[in-house]
């Protein structure tokens, strides 16, 4: 069990303000790069290093109740900060906040994108940044390590995580898998031998919640029909996505398609990728890719709708989660599980460096990006959003260089 102390789980630390959440959700939302590995990143850099708001374990430990529910788990991560800090006033503020600043520049890219039908080049960008992600993410990783992997059992069990998450096994299974594995091994120790009823009820809701893709009917192998496109349909269509979603921007494309695409014929197969590649370049959550799909639909109003149900599941998964996160720490049996469940997130955010890493790190002045930034890091502890911004001008110099040579 983590040796973060129950009672302080039970007391919201009122010394920071409203308006300092906002500002730095807001900032991480404009400059936060890379997915959700590398928003995780930034925010354990920004509230566990740098402000002390929170300690590793308990970091760890929403990170892992984010990682068991649908929806964007950076996102997620960001909402269970702003309720630590601020109670539900902090829960409604940094998530909002990190949502913010991405769909304003997403609603940017789709206007230009429905202006002149096609999207601005953002290859220079993506090209400096993205090395300066892989130095972020390996910092956090072995920062979170350090706390996650205290035990021989843990650290075996991370590598083994890692092992199934590059082959592809699913998420859940992954984290539900280590977790049991821990409580079976915990099992033996404990005085008291009762499963809490927290851990069954939470293991009973994720399961409910996996299988609503079939009570929904989201399969691609569905009957496809039209319907009428509004903003009531297009925002029940995001409710659904973002309540049943489990996994990376890739499983997002895979249900947009199944919708949009195969179900509703509200978009062709060149706009939905032509989306989804606004949600991945820009920076903050992923799940924007919804702004742009709204936009190209319905203009503004159908931006601001399909951003709204996709995002507004997240709120509710966090606030049904926060009271049995507090009531599974203070089991010896829950906590095992949790920690479990925190090698296992620590193994799926390691498996994710490891594909951006391949696609990132491709020759010389990529190589040097990563190292440079390594080293402002550990070193000087120069602020990551400063190194991202100043990825994305190295980038944006290199290509006007080639260009002009």
């Amino acid at each position: 069990m983590s040796a973060y102390n129950g009672e302080l789980m039970d007391r919201t630390d009122t010394t920071t303000s409203l308006g300092e959440l906002a500002l730095l959700f807001l900032r991480l939302g404009s400059t936060a790069f890379g997915g959700p590995a590398a928003h995780i990143a930034m925010m354990e850099e920004e509230v566990v290093r740098r402000r002390g708001w929170l300690t590793q374990e308990r970091f760890l430990d929403l990170l892992s109740a984010a990682n068991l529910i649908p929806g964007p788990n950076s996102t997620e991560l960001a909402i269970h900060i702003g309720y630590e800090r601020r109670g539900w006033a902090g829960l409604l503020v940094a998530g909002i906040c990190f949502i913010l600043p991405a769909m304003l520049i997403v609603m940017a890219f789709a206007w230009a994108y429905v202006r002149f039908g096609t999207l601005p080049a953002m290859s220079g960008v993506l090209y400096g940044v993205k090395p300066v992600i892989v130095a972020v993410v390996a910092q956090a990783l072995w920062s979170l390590g350090r706390s996650a992997l205290k035990t021989r059992t843990l650290q075996l069990l991370a590598g083994a995580g890692l092992a199934l998450a590059l082959l592809g096994v699913d998420e859940l299974l992954l984290l539900f898998g280590a977790g049991i594995a821990t409580g079976a091994l915990r099992w033996p120790t404990l005085e008291t031998k009762r499963v809490p009823p927290a851990l069954l009820l939470l293991m009973g809701a994720v399961a409910a919640l996996a299988l609503l893709p079939m009570v929904f009917g989201l399969k691609p192998s569905d009957a496809a029909g039209s319907a009428p496109l509004g903003l009531g349909p297009l925002f029940l269509v995001f409710v659904k996505i973002g309540s049943v979603l489990y996994g990376s921007g890739y499983v997002l494309l895979a249900f947009l398609d199944a919708d949009l695409v195969q179900r509703f014929h509200w978009l062709s197969q060149v706009q939905l990728l032509d989306s989804v590649v606004v949600g991945q370049v820009t920076p903050g959550p992923v799940f924007t890719t919804a702004t742009f799909v709204g936009y190209v639909l319905l203009g503004w109003a159908g931006a601001l709708v399909a951003t709204g149900g996709i995002f507004l599941p997240a709120f509710f998964f966090v606030g049904f989660s926060i009271p049995l996160l507090k009531r599974l720490r203070q089991s010896p049996l829950a906590g095992a599980f949790l920690d479990g469940l925190n090698a296992a997130s620590w193994a799926l955010m390691a498996a994710v460096s490891f594909t951006l890493a391949r696609t990132a790190v491709v020759d010389a002045p990529t190589v040097m990006l990563v190292v440079v930034s390594a080293v402002l890091l550990l070193r000087y502890k120069v602020n990551s959003a400063w190194l991202v911004l100043g990825g994305a001008v190295v980038g944006y110099g290199l290509q006007a260089l080639s260009l002009a040579g």
